[in-house]
């Protein structure tokens, strides 16, 4: 039995010194090098960088993407469970309703707080 988990440790050995190579070896050999000031500026556009590059991002943006994320996946379970609906019978239809409506009051949720507002 240990010498199934063989396998996996081998390829999780490979798969880190593959992981290892490329940042340590490859990477330093491939990468640009210049001596030139003007090519280690954030721009390369031909223009000066005014103020730093760090700007802070609007939360808006990362709660809309997990949003998102979140219905669909929603929508990735709805398509197995409708190819077998038939099969699963009312126990089935009703635990998929259970699961739709707790998605829909996330959503309400998230809509009377106003998450889905793009403009505050």
């Amino acid at each position: 039995m240990i010498a199934q988990y063989g396998h996996i440790l081998l390829f999780i050995v490979f798969g880190a010194g593959f992981a290892v190579a490329n940042l340590l070896v490859l990477s330093p050999l491939l990468r640009f090098k210049s001596n030139d000031e003007r090519q280690k500026i954030a721009y390369e556009c031909g223009m000066e960088p005014i103020g730093t590059p760090y700007v802070p991002m609007d939360i808006n943006f990362y709660i809309f993407g997990l949003l998102f994320v979140i219905f669909d996946v929603e929508s990735l379970y709805l398509y197995p469970w409708a190819i077998i609906f038939k099969d699963l019978g009312w126990p089935g239809f009703a635990s998929m309703l259970v699961f739709i409506g707790v998605l829909f009051f996330g959503l309400v949720y998230t809509w009377r707080r106003g998450a889905l507002k793009w403009e505050r």
